[in-house]
């Protein structure tokens, strides 16, 4: 199987050029107990991809990349219930074990057993099984490794969809769609008629700002540097959009004294602390983007005791993917939640390295890749 591994994250940019995903020919594994294998229809490029590749997140190689997916199941193996060959899925990046303190807690987004097999690049029932034809292993990225013809995963890291759904749609609810919309309505519990602002207009930043608007009587204020990003927003359901330096105005004008949420979706600890900045009384800082490990945050301490503010953390948006799934999907057949507004393109997976600098450069927002066609 065409598989897209990656065997060094030393490589700069122009990723065009450098090619750090190379295109390699692994055997196809077969699923063990508790494993199921999906021939993979669509997989997208998010920026968790591209920041292992740029070293922001430290993962062991190689690796075969690749985690925001639909697919087919091509083969199931023992103990394995509720999903069979044919059934249309949808790939999840933290399989739940639903046993350790994290899911037992009703946090499955933040497994603990999921966590350590996702930060060694093994699978939940076992060792990573992908292999060179010469025996090399090559390590599984956040447990699924999309990039590839086919995947072998956890039954736990797949949602069974319905058949009708596109699998370009299919594809964008396990990563973006769940992160943002947890973001607003599980990480911040979003109110009707409270104001949000989002900083950072990518898949996730625009999957808050749709799950915000969505909610009675609230005020969006999306943010990003880029004009197309923030007429994309109001298309999104955005009522106000602008810069980075428009950003304290728009609060003034749109939302008082500050917003009573504000969502970072960058992975900028200098965005965190603006944000912190636009916040009212009382209000909650959501971060959803993931800072490289080096940066810090330098803020007033007194606030959070003094004023009342919350900074949140958010994985996956807290979510359950598969009660959360399901409903979102339910909600963009309703036309409450335009999804496809995310996708930018579809190009063969062979086109992926040129696709990382248009990435980097926010010149896409959910390109999805074909594999072997």
């Amino acid at each position: 199987m065409t598989t897209a591994v990656l065997r060094s994250s030393q490589e700069g940019r122009p990723y065009a050029a450098s090619a750090p995903l190379g295109m390699e020919q692994l055997p196809v594994p077969k699923p063990r107990a508790g494993e199921v294998l999906v021939k993979i229809e669509r997989a997208s490029l998010c920026h968790s991809d591209l920041s292992v590749i740029n070293g922001s997140r430290l993962r062991p190689l190689p690796m075969a990349l690749g985690h925001e997916a639909s697919g087919t199941v091509a083969a199931v193996g023992p103990a394995v219930a509720g999903v069979a060959p044919g059934d249309r899925v949808v790939t999840v990046f933290v399989p739940s074990c639903g046993q350790c303190r994290a899911c037992a807690g009703g946090r499955p987004a933040l497994c603990h057993r999921g966590a350590a097999a996702n930060g060694t690049g093994d699978l939940l029932h076992g060792d990573a099984v992908l292999r060179t034809v010469s025996g090399e292993r090559i390590n599984h990225h956040l447990g699924v490794s999309a990039f590839s013809e086919y995947a072998l995963v956890a039954r736990e890291s797949l949602v069974v969809v319905d058949g009708d759904v596109p699998f370009d749609i299919a594809a964008m609810f396990g990563c973006a769609v769940l992160t943002g919309m947890g973001a607003v309505v599980h990480t911040a519990k979003v109110a009707p008629g409270q104001s949000v602002i989002v900083f950072g207009l990518g898949a996730v930043g625009l999957s808050a700002v749709m799950g915000a608007a969505g909610i009675s009587g609230t005020t969006v204020i999306a943010i990003d540097p880029l004009p197309e990003k923030q007429a994309l927003a109001l298309q999104c359901g955005a009522h106000f959009a602008g810069t980075p330096d428009q950003a304290p105005a728009l609060v003034a004008d749109h939302a008082g004294d500050g917003v009573d949420v504000a969502i970072e979706a960058v992975g900028s600890a200098r965005v965190m602390e603006a944000c912190l900045a636009l916040l009212t009384r009382g209000g909650a800082l959501v971060s959803v983007g993931l800072p490289h490990p080096d940066q810090l945050l330098q803020v007033q301490a007194l606030q959070f005791a003094g004023t009342g503010k919350r900074l949140l953390g958010s994985y996956m948006g807290d979510a359950d993917p598969a009660r959360d799934i399901p409903a979102y999907i339910q909600m963009w057949r309703e036309g409450r939640l335009p999804v496809e507004l995310l996708h930018t393109d579809t190009k063969p997976l062979s086109e992926i390295n040129e696709a990382l600098d248009a990435l980097a450069d926010g010149r896409v927002v959910r390109r999805l890749f074909t594999v072997g066609r």
